[in-house]
C-alpha cells in the first residue's frame, strides 16, 4: 500500500512563506509525477503545482512566481515552497504521485492544514 504523506502545514502571517514536504512510498520515484492541489471550504480542489518525471514544472498563473515546486527521487519527496502567501490561500494542501505510464496507479495523501491569518 502506497502512502502518502505531507509535512511542513501551519499557521503563517500574510505575506510569510513556508515549505511543504511530502514524502511518498512509491519504488522508482522518478517514474511518477507529483504535485500539489489545495481545496478551500466549499471550494473544488485546485491544482497548485506539478512536477514531472523530467522535472518539468506547470504551475497555474496565480502563484507563479510565488510558488515553486521541485523533488528529490533519491528521498521520494516532492517540496512547495510558497512565499507571499495571502489570506485566501489558507486551505488544505494535498500531495499527489501518479505513475505516468498508468493513470490507476494514483495517490493521495491526506492533506495539511495551512492557514495564513494576522
Amino acid at each position: 500500500q502506497v502512502q502518502v504523506v505531507e509535512s511542513g502545514g501551519g499557521l503563517v502571517q500574510p505575506g510569510g512563506s513556508l515549505r511543504l514536504s511530502c514524502a511518498a512510498s512509491v519504488t522508482s520515484s522518478e517514474m511518477y509525477a507529483m504535485g500539489w492541489y489545495r481545496q478551500s471550504p466549499g471550494k473544488q480542489r485546485q491544482r497548485v503545482a506539478v512536477i514531472g518525471t523530467a522535472y518539468h514544472t506547470d504551475i497555474p498563473d496565480f502563484v507563479k512566481g510565488r510558488f515553486t515546486i521541485s523533488r528529490d527521487n533519491a528521498k521520494n519527496t516532492v517540496y512547495l515552497q510558497m512565499n507571499a502567501l495571502t489570506p485566501d490561500e489558507t486551505a488544505v494542501y494535498y500531495c499527489n504521485c501518479h505513475y505516468v505510464q498508468d493513470p490507476n496507479l494514483n495517490y493521495w495523501g491526506q492533506g495539511i492544514q495551512v492557514a495564513v491569518s494576522s
